[in-house]
């Protein structure tokens, strides 16, 4: 395949979700269709591809079917199939590499990785038995979190502990084994940057956000984050080394801890686009989804600059969807809806953006003020 794609190329991304629709979205901007290899009849991405094929991220003859069909292959989310991957990848380029998956797939070898590559982590030990994760935390102290090393996502598949009775508890309640103890961070925010890099090691990141959590699931994004300038540029500056360590073409979303003392903590690494970064596609020239696109189509790389501060605010499960007429009547804010049919507890629904101008992020009463919807209806009800 020749690089820089040609308009109307096909791209392939296997996963179906709402980064994948939002992905293929950007590549039609960019003239490029999209197709979509997912378990998901009616996926959210699939409502807006070119072509669908539906099956099991690792059936051999699908994927050489769906390999037959594209000009190049990407990922939306880490839980597929590796091997799969790799059959791909010997049949059309595939950006970012099976190898970079493998080492988001798993933590203990993301931690290995990273530290390998100079970037600090939160103190952590592997536990591949009850007897290793007592000697874990004993070594590790506590409180401590017990994770899985696998399929954690939304804070699934991890237990805060807190005390060495509740050792063998969490350990029997946690599935896939092994798991990972991750010492405690005393963390004044978590952070992430999202930073494109191209086959030709060009490098464009976006500014550190902020990610604030409920119940385990990003609820909002400030963008900048509000942090010193200093601790900005480390952020940035980790997430170029990440990218470099890893030979990536593509995308990658670097999560970040910044403990009591300023220091930044790399939390995990996902190769793709990120629920945290989709206040570029109000705030940005480029978005994250244009430059994921680019990056692996060989294009050119803008830089990853805004024009406008941001916030983001998740629309989780049937409480956030219920907000949905009330934000298309809310003036200024930018709704988006991913088209998922059921409102399960939890679910991503969609989300909206509220926009400043470039340095006048608000405070924290600004901030609840803005995301105040409907105040019109609300005088009108009143």
């Amino acid at each position: 395949m020749t690089f820089p794609l040609p308009p109307n190329a096909t791209i392939g991304l296997v996963g179906g979700g709402q980064l994948g629709r939002m992905s293929a979205m950007a590549a039609a901007r960019l003239g490029y269709r999209c197709h979509i290899l997912t378990r998901e009849v009616d996926s959210p991405a699939a409502q807006v591809a070119h072509a669908v094929t539906i099956s099991d991220y690792a059936d051999p003859a699908s994927l050489r079917s769906f390999a037959a069909a594209v000009d190049v292959i990407s990922f939306e989310f880490e839980n597929i199939s590796a091997e799969g991957l790799d059959l791909l990848a010997s049949l059309k380029p595939v950006r970012p590499a099976p190898s970079v998956l493998r080492i988001s797939q798993d933590r203990v070898a993301e931690k290995s990785f990273l530290n390998g590559a100079g970037v600090a982590t939160a103190s952590w030990l592997p536990a591949g038995s009850l007897a290793e994760l007592e000697s874990a935390a004993a070594r590790l102290g506590l409180p401590a979190v017990l994770k899985t090393t696998r399929l954690g996502y939304d804070g699934k598949g991890q237990r805060t502990l807190r005390s060495p009775d509740e050792l063998p508890d969490a350990w029997d309640a946690l599935e896939p084994k092994p798991l990972v103890l991750e010492g405690f961070v005393d963390f004044a925010c978590e952070i992430s940057v999202v930073i494109a890099r191209g086959a030709d090691g060009t490098m464009s990141a976006f500014d550190a956000v902020e990610n604030r959590h409920r119940a385990h699931i990003l609820d909002l994004t400030l963008a900048p984050a509000r942090i010193a300038e200093g601790t900005a540029a480390a952020a940035q500056s980790i997430a170029r080394r990440v990218a470099a360590a890893l030979d990536l073409v593509g995308l990658l979303a670097v999560e970040m801890f910044v403990d009591s003392r300023g220091q930044v903590l790399v939390n995990e690494i996902a190769p793709r686009p990120h629920n945290s970064g989709h206040w570029t596609i109000d705030a940005c020239p480029a978005s994250q989804f244009e430059l994921h696109i680019r990056s692996i189509a060989g294009l050119p790389l803008p830089p990853a600059v805004r024009h406008s501060d941001a916030v983001m605010k998740n629309l989780i499960g049937p409480d956030g969807l219920a907000l949905w007429p009330a934000i298309l009547a809310s003036p200024g804010s930018i709704p988006h809806l991913y088209g998922k049919s059921d409102a399960r507890p939890g679910r991503k629904m969609g989300h909206f953006t509220r926009l400043f101008p470039k340095g006048a992020l608000p405070g924290e009463f600004g901030i609840e003020a803005a995301l105040k919807l409907n105040p019109d209806a609300d005088r009108r009800n009143g």
